[in-house]
């Protein structure tokens, strides 16, 4: 992991996002803070409805929050004009979306689909198609691809931008092991050239593969873990932790006593408490 005085590419300060429906509102995300760094991938992971895909559309500027700061390369968005966030968005952000076809143009083959995305450097873009196993497939069209090759071919094009911020949403769904391979070496491409990977999934094969996961549960960061490394607490900037669930178990009454010693941090639940609070 980058030094902590490291600037982050990405950054999200108590970032917010509710959703108006028939039946009320839903909060999507509840007042997220995390950062994410140049040359490094980072997975979001967490149960649907934890709020991974509402956190990823908000950092690649898909949309916006409700609440909160977004700084893109030390420049804060959430006030940008939507011409100017979409000015940004073209400059910086790579996105590849849960669903390929979303991020590719029905009429063109896949070899055009990157000249679209970068004109002129075929030598690049054929190379690139070799590497996601997608050469002999160069001049198919769209709707010629498996939803499989759709996937990769979206990455590809992504990938060829080479923009500081590649934003990816579920980039190995429905891939099989040779493929998902061949998408894990390509994101650790664009991370050893320097750029600020992120991604959501569910996929434990891609999970194993990246530099460090966070966890989201019911629209928090509920954990963090780094390659290599232990699990850590996530702690808001109010002095919050957000516990896992076999942790929270132990607290049924949302109250723990907290004990400072010698630099370490003590809850344990309260005295009392398996017998209705009696003396």
């Amino acid at each position: 992991m980058p030094p902590h005085d490291a600037m982050p590419a990405v950054r999200c300060a108590h970032v917010v996002k509710i959703y108006a429906a028939a039946t009320g509102e839903t909060q999507a995300l509840r007042g997220v803070e995390a950062a994410f760094w140049p040359g490094t991938i980072t997975a979001v992971m967490g149960p649907s409805g934890s709020g991974k895909s509402s956190l990823l559309s908000i950092v690649a500027l898909r949309e916006r929050a409700t609440g909160g700061e977004i700084d893109l390369l030390g420049s804060p968005v959430s006030s940008l004009s939507t011409r100017a966030m979409a000015r940004m968005r073209r400059r910086t952000l790579s996105w590849v979306s849960q669903s390929p076809v979303d991020s590719l143009f029905p009429h063109l083959t896949a070899r055009e689909q990157l000249a679209q995305a970068v004109p002129g450097d075929v030598a690049q873009h054929d190379e690139l198609l070799e590497r996601l196993g997608l050469a002999s497939r160069a001049d198919a069209r769209l709707g010629e691809l498996s939803g499989g090759e759709q996937q990769r071919l979206a990455l590809a094009a992504a990938a060829a931008t080479r923009r500081p911020v590649l934003v990816a949403d579920e980039p190995t769904a429905q891939l099989d092991d040779e493929s998902t391979a061949l998408v894990v070496d390509e994101l650790r491409r664009a991370a050893a050239d320097g750029a600020c990977v992120i991604v959501s999934t569910h996929d434990d094969r891609l999970a194993r593969a990246v530099d460090r996961v966070l966890a989201l549960r019911h629209g928090v960061l509920s954990s963090e873990r780094q390659e290599g490394g232990a699990r850590l607490a996530a702690i808001d900037s109010t002095g919050r932790v957000a516990l896992p669930p076999e942790a929270q178990a132990m607290f049924p009454d949302g109250r723990a006593e907290l004990e400072v010693l010698d630099g370490t941090v003590v809850l344990r639940p309260p005295r009392g408490a398996d017998d209705g609070g009696a003396p």
